[in-house]
């Protein structure tokens, strides 16, 4: 069998902090109980057309290998990358994920740093991104076993348009009223250090292990200008992942090789609808909370908008990448 754009279907996963409504990306669509995230390329994400439909993307990756994954991915039967859409209304816990070197302290194969990009922002909305300046881990976490943590971070108010980066080892938490994209390693080592006093098990000793008092997490600074106006916008660029937002209005070709190496190609659609095409497969059809994953072995793809199409293009670095910078 030939390996062809797959459109996955997104995995609800139900929160405290989440929401019943997740209006504007899955118009329309309304749960009994509270989605906090909407998984778009979890290992259970299941396939949603082709020969292929059906199988979850583990064992899509199992069976084709480097062939889906591309050659820059860390390990050649695992997808590298995890995508999903935040529904915050309320706050969430405070956590902590750990680094490559700290995962695998505890038998993890790599940690967790991801990016969040910000699609929508009410007024007032923030996100606590590490501690505030000169505070140590153990103020840290005397501060946890006094419920007052929410003092010793640093709370930053966020807009539309703006890329977070939050490196493994940094305590961070997300406040109602906004709605992200998340992009991350492949990993859900999540340790919760902090939950307002609410009566959900901490991770307090692993978590505090996994801290960093600095980091290199911020605020994205907005790259210089491409060339190509508002139609593609690079939003950050970093060791684990590279994430670019397009807005189409006529189609446009596109390549999975770079410097020599096949990338597999994520595609998040967060407004409009687009289809995409490549040779050997039907055309897919995408609309706002839904991805498409390229395969590597395609080489190219178009993308061709139904009037406009807005969406996210995530992947991994072809070479070694320097950490974003922040602000």
């Amino acid at each position: 069998m030939e390996l062809y754009p797959l459109l996955l279907l997104p995995e609800f996963s139900p929160r405290p902090w989440g929401a019943t409504d997740l209006s504007p990306i899955y118009a329309g669509r309304t749960f009994p109980e509270k989605i906090g995230e909407a998984w778009l390329t979890g290992d259970e994400c299941r396939v949603a057309n082709g020969p292929l439909a059906g199988q979850r993307l583990a064992e899509v990756a199992e069976r084709f290998g480097r062939d889906l994954v591309g050659d820059a991915a860390r390990e050649p039967n695992r997808f590298p990358l995890l995508l999903k859409f935040l529904f915050p209304h309320d706050k969430l816990s405070v956590q902590v994920h750990p680094d490559d070197a700290c995962a695998q302290r505890v038998g993890q194969p790599w940690g967790k740093t991801e990016c969040w990009y910000v699609l929508h922002a009410e007024k007032g909305a923030q996100v606590a991104l590490g501690m505030k300046p000169g505070t140590t881990r153990q103020q840290l976490e005397q501060a946890i076993r006094e419920t007052r943590a929410e003092d010793l971070l640093n709370w930053i108010d966020i807009h539309a348009g703006e890329m977070i980066y939050v490196a493994g080892g940094t305590v961070h938490a997300i406040a109602r009223g906004s709605i992200l994209v998340e992009t991350q390693q492949s990993s859900d080592t999540t340790y919760r250090l902090y939950d307002y006093g609410r009566p959900r098990p901490l991770h307090l000793e692993q978590g505090m292990d996994a801290v960093k008092e600095k980091t290199g997490s911020g605020k994205v600074k907005c790259p210089a200008s491409n060339g190509h106006g508002k139609e593609q916008q690079e939003l950050i660029a970093s060791p684990y992942f590279i994430v670019e937002k397009f807005a189409l209005k006529e189609p446009r070709e596109f390549k999975t090789m770079e410097e020599g190496r096949r990338l597999v190609e994520i595609l998040v659609a967060v407004s409009g609808c687009g289809v995409v095409e490549a040779s050997g497969g039907q055309p897919v059809t995408f609309a706002p909370g839904e991805a498409v994953v390229v395969p590597a072995c395609l080489t190219e793809f178009r993308v061709r908008p139904q009037w406009t199409v807005e969406f996210l293009r995530a992947r991994v670095p072809a070479g070694a990448r320097s950490e974003p910078a922040v602000i």
